[in-house]
């Protein structure tokens, strides 16, 4: 779901539905209205961490004054997020995901990038993210 979702911000044919798009992603797959959320986007560096519903959709969709440094990272476009996750670990209340994740661009060039996701349980029973760490490979 959530390759998908980026995926789906970038198709879109205007800045506003890419909006859109960004806004239903984030509402229903991560925990911004209920437990919260630690974001730590790949491409962020003036700020970091994306702790605020606001914040993440500017790191997604970027056009925002207070994130100067967002070009919209869903933008890409984006063809193909695939997933090999390369742990899982399963607790009471939560689970962790850990691995790659490879972007294709419309060229066909990919960008493998390192991630961890920690998911709980919302009151309706629906996984929602409630950490997210990404960034790139170490280059020694």
């Amino acid at each position: 779901m959530w390759g998908a979702g980026i995926v789906n911000i970038g198709a879109q044919e205007t800045w506003e539905e890419s909006k859109e798009a960004a806004e239903e992603h984030i509402n229903t797959l991560y925990a911004y209205d209920t437990t919260g959320v630690v974001f730590k986007p790949t491409k962020a560096s003036d700020v970091p961490f994306r702790n605020t519903f606001d914040s993440a959709l500017s790191y997604f969709v970027g056009q925002n004054d207070e994130y100067p440094e967002d070009g919209g990272f869903a933008l890409e476009p984006w063809t193909d997020v695939a997933f090999d996750n390369k742990g899982i670990v399963l607790l009471d209340d939560a689970a962790i995901a850990g691995g790659v994740y490879v972007f294709t661009d419309t060229d066909g060039g990919e960008t493998a990038v390192e991630y961890t996701f920690v998911y709980t349980e919302d009151e309706d029973g629906n996984l929602r993210i409630s950490a997210h760490h990404s960034s790139l490979p170490f280059e020694a």
